[in-house]
């Protein structure tokens, strides 16, 4: 299949610092190295792949690139004896779609130990649905669960609630019995959150705190973060005795002033995710997870599917902080 073409979003530098993004024919020997090659059926658009698409060197480093973290579909050709042709698979995180090319083209080449099984109970579409927002939501709930955080504690705060990370822990809390309070910048939304389990929806701005308080009332037995900077300060400080906080993004901000109250007078535990380097058994247990207990029946309510001609806009919206949901990327339409 070396000589094979495929179609893939490539991003180029155009002259100076601005890149190009267009749909360019690849060949099969353009890709790296690895064990196993994969003809992807779906992926999704997350921020670190819009990013990528812009030319941000602090995500990927070299061009032409083609980004997508994420990408289900099928093995085409594999060297190694953990899969065979024919096998469904997920690949997401490590370094696809970073320096390695991802899911934004029709084939990827990887190392077999980046490769798990579809499970049981997913198709290709339903898994990118999830994509590495539904796997990282999942895995910051996973934490709070590990760390005894159960419904009975009280009520959860989803920060950046309407975007892919936000809206998936929404739905999944809901599912798991949880009471939710949902944070966004974006209020004309209210009503979508509530629709997919949001017990009560709260505004940005009620969810940063700019009194200098070191200490704020105890509100939440625990937090879903997604967004960084000011919102995660004000919710560790505003987190119940015992009560842990896990964080996943930095799209308002990668600094955290803080002080240690919270810690050594509440035993707040602060989480961080590390959804790209997930270890993969826990990673596969996650999967298994999200495929029974934690599947969403709404999950055409929390996702767009767009083509790859229309991933270019696509990118430009979740850029300017406008994505609700996810948004699925079907290859081959």
């Amino acid at each position: 299949m070396s000589n094979e073409k495929f179609r893939a979003i490539l991003v180029s530098e155009s002259g100076g610092k601005e890149f190009k993004r267009e749909i360019a024919n690849r060949s099969i020997s353009d890709l790296p190295e690895g064990e196993v090659l994969v003809k992807v059926e779906y992926s999704s658009l997350n921020y670190k792949d819009a990013l990528s698409a812009s030319g941000d060197r602090g995500v990927t480093r070299n061009f032409p690139h083609t980004p997508g973290v994420d990408a289900a579909g099928t093995v085409e050709e594999t060297s190694t004896i953990d899969f065979n042709k024919g096998d469904k698979v997920i690949v997401h995180g490590y370094d696809l779609g970073m320096n390695t090319s991802g899911g934004f083209g029709q084939y990827i080449r990887v190392p077999s130990e980046w490769v798990l099984n579809l499970p049981d109970g997913l198709s290709a579409k339903e898994a990118m649905m999830f994509g590495t927002a539904g796997f990282t939501a999942a895995l910051s709930i996973f934490r709070l669960n590990e760390n005894k955080i159960t419904p009975v504690s009280g009520k959860i705060l989803v920060t950046g609630a309407t975007g892919g990370v936000g809206s998936m822990a929404v739905a999944i809390l809901a599912k798991s019995g949880f009471e939710i309070v949902a944070s966004t910048g974006k209020m004309e939304q209210a009503e979508f959150l509530k629709s997919i389990g949001a017990t009560e929806v709260i505004s940005r701005e009620d969810s940063t705190d700019n009194t200098g308080k070191l200490l704020l009332k105890g509100n939440w037995a625990g937090v879903v973060d997604t967004v960084g900077g000011d919102i995660l300060a004000t919710a560790i400080k505003s987190t119940n005795q015992r009560g842990v906080v896990t964080t996943c993004g930095n799209v308002a901000s990668h600094d955290l002033s803080i002080n240690v109250y919270p810690f050594i007078l509440r035993g707040v535990t602060l989480v961080g995710i590390d959804s790209a380097s997930c270890p993969m058994q826990r990673r596969i247990k996650i999967w298994e997870m999200m495929a029974t207990s934690w599947k969403l029946e709404n999950l055409e309510k929390l996702t767009r599917t767009v083509t790859l001609d229309k991933l270019d806009n696509e990118i430009d919206t979740i850029l300017k902080g406008g994505q609700v949901g996810r948004v699925v990327v079907d290859l081959w339409a």
